[in-house]
C-alpha cells in the first residue's frame, strides 16, 4: 500500500517550484497618517533635550551654591 502512493507523491512534489513568482515593484509613499505622530516624537525629544540641559545647569548652581 505504501509503496503505491510514494511514485505520485514523488511526481506531486518535484512539480512544485520552490520560489515565488517576481513581485512587481511599488514605491513607498509616506504616509500622511503618521506624520503629525512623527512630528510630535521630534519635537518631544528636542523638549527633553532642552529640559535635560536646564536641569544640569539648575545642578551644577545647587553644587555650586553648597560648597561655598
Amino acid at each position: 500500500m505504501k509503496g503505491c502512493l510514494i511514485p505520485p507523491l514523488a511526481l506531486l512534489l518535484s512539480a512544485c517550484n520552490p520560489t515565488p513568482p517576481p513581485q512587481p515593484k511599488t514605491e513607498d509613499k509616506p504616509t500622511p497618517v503618521f506624520d503629525t505622530q512623527i512630528q510630535s516624537v521630534r519635537k518631544a525629544q528636542a523638549v527633553e533635550a532642552q529640559v535635560m540641559d536646564a536641569a544640569d545647569a539648575q545642578r551644577k548652581q545647587i553644587d555650586n551654591a553648597t560648597q561655598q
